[in-house]
């Protein structure tokens, strides 16, 4: 059984996410592709067994790359589970608004594509203060100090909880080999 693990990040964070889901697929014993959406040249998503996508939220929305690929391959895709996860530091705001606007956007892609994962995953980002230019970082940091959160802005803070994402692989990883033996 081989998964293909597709990601769109801007910062990194979703790429070690992608990563990180990639090696614990392999760990349970899945082959895995591992690629960037935005490549061109990638595996057609009907040759696998499963398919998981991650894909950053920023400015409130997913990366046009990823829109494009549920709209292009959704027929490929509904043929196989899916995963989804989805990363957004929003997901572990104080404000329950902010939360539930960040779970709710999932639906939003799901409306705009007319595919619907099996799965998703809510996963936190991370604050890329050595990433991000001046007027960037001194939002973030202003945004941060209101939630309470990290102000240092001399290195990068990291929010995601990388046993509750190995648990969700492993719950997908489970729907992969149960496809399978169908």
């Amino acid at each position: 059984m081989t998964v293909l693990v597709l990601y769109a990040t801007v910062e990194g964070q979703t790429r070690k996410i992608a990563e990180h889901a990639a090696a614990q697929l392999e760990s349970l014993g899945q082959g895995v592709v591992l690629a960037d959406i935005r490549e061109p040249g990638f595996a057609i998503p009907g040759r696998f067994d499963g398919v998981l996508l991650c894909a950053p939220i920023h400015i409130g929305r997913y990366p046009d790359s990823v829109v494009q690929f549920l709209i292009d391959w959704k027929a490929a895709l509904a043929d196989v589970p899916t995963a989804f996860v989805s990363v957004t530091l929003a997901i572990c705001s104080k404000d329950a608004d902010d939360r539930a606007e960040a779970e709710g956007l999932p639906a939003k892609l799901e409306k705009k594509t007319g595919f619907h994962m099996n799965r998703v995953h809510h996963a936190a980002g991370a604050l890329k203060f050595l990433e991000y230019d001046f007027f960037k970082r001194m939002l973030m940091r202003q945004i941060a100090a209101s939630e309470g959160g990290p102000v240092d802005t001399s290195r990068d803070h990291e929010f995601t909880d990388w046993d509750a994402l190995d648990r969700f692989i492993g719950e997908f990883a489970d729907d992969v080999a149960l496809a399978a033996r169908a």
